[in-house]
């Protein structure tokens, strides 16, 4: 799915700030949160980029796959995520096909994670937004399912509310499965 020539740019999805940090819109978060813990000999660190507006973490080749990777989380809401993505993207020399975005999926049960490359948005808006940044629909994206909302409560409500104690117990697996299918992805 990757090239060799750039480095692969690893984005987690969610919206900033400790109101946000728990809820489900903020799955791709913890992903990266769950690569840099990872990372060897010692886990990594985000740190600011402003050019971007990002957070990121710069890493060789061998701490955490076989390539250069950069992980980053937008600073920006999750509907205007693309242009931090394609800021990012720009600086950095990555192609569409070496970035890899980790989003929550309604449309997957919770606890399923899967990877594909380009296809559609699903009514994503932080992927509608990426895609238009990028003029693209031909980058990667690991989605985090996130299961439907129960009952009639809106999608866009329960996207914004954390985890139930449930799913916050068994939560741990599924980012461990998420970093998982990325490595796997790229040795």
């Amino acid at each position: 799915m990757t090239s060799d020539s750039s480095p692969v740019l690893i984005v987690g999805l969610g919206n900033p700030g400790t109101i946000y940090a728990q809820t489900r819109h903020n799955a791709g978060v913890m992903v990266i949160e769950e690569l840099l813990d990872r990372t060897t000999p010692m886990p990594a660190q985000l740190s600011v980029h402003k050019k971007t507006n990002t957070e990121v973490a710069e890493l060789t080749a061998g701490r955490l796959t076989g390539r250069r990777t950069i992980l980053a989380r937008t600073r920006s809401f999750m509907n205007v995520s693309g242009g931090p993505v394609k800021a990012l993207a720009s600086y950095y020399g990555v192609k569409p096909a070496d970035i890899y975005l980790i989003y929550d999926e309604l449309d997957l049960d919770f606890g399923t994670v899967k990877l594909r490359l380009g296809g559609g948005d699903h009514g994503h808006n932080g992927l509608k937004s990426v895609t238009k940044s990028l003029a693209t629909p031909n980058y990667n994206r690991l989605a985090v399912g996130i299961g439907r909302p129960p009952g009639r409560q809106a999608p866009a409500d329960y996207v914004l509310k954390p985890f139930s104690k449930q799913e916050a117990a068994e939560l741990p697996i599924t980012l461990a499965d998420a970093a998982d299918e990325l490595i796997a992805a790229l040795s």
